[in-house]
């Protein structure tokens, strides 16, 4: 049976796409959701346009994604904390930490969860940090904790 998404379906599809799926599948599952509707000529009309929509706002995503990694690629950002004699931060300096220090030393905004720390920093000195503000684009930075 032909069906047009009208929500993105986790394992079909996105929202806009015409797909061929099992009769059963759409009679049980999709049609009573309200997750598609039967293929006509003005549904598929319509999904090419949602198509097209969801095309320009990908770009759109992609192209503000480049601009934040040409801003901050190779930055160093400074972050203070506080920190014991030794070196070791009383706390730990997690996502949210970071994208508050962006913030603050550059003016760039990056949201934490495209921040990706492999572990949260707990101790004084440089750490590189990874973003990935965009499926297509990565890139690192290195943030410098300095004691508080």
């Amino acid at each position: 049976m032909r069906v047009v998404l009208i929500q993105d379906v986790a394992g079909v599809g996105l929202k806009g796409d015409v797909l061929e799926v099992a009769p059963g599948h759409a009679r049980n599952y999709l049609l009573p959701r309200k997750l598609a509707v039967p293929s006509t000529p003005a549904a598929e009309e319509r999904a090419a346009a949602i198509r097209r929509a969801r095309l320009e706002a990908e770009e759109r995503a992609r192209e503000e994604a480049e601009q934040i990694a040409q801003s901050l690629a190779g930055q160093v950002v400074v972050v203070a904390a506080r920190a014991a004699d030794e070196g070791r931060l009383y706390g730990s300096i997690g996502a949210r930490d970071v994208a508050e220090a962006v913030q603050k030393y550059t003016g760039v905004e990056v949201a934490p969860q495209h921040i990706d720390l492999r572990s949260p920093i707990k101790a004084i000195g440089l750490h590189e940090v990874r973003v990935r503000p965009h499926r297509e684009v990565e890139f690192e930075f290195v943030l410098d904790v300095i004691p508080a």
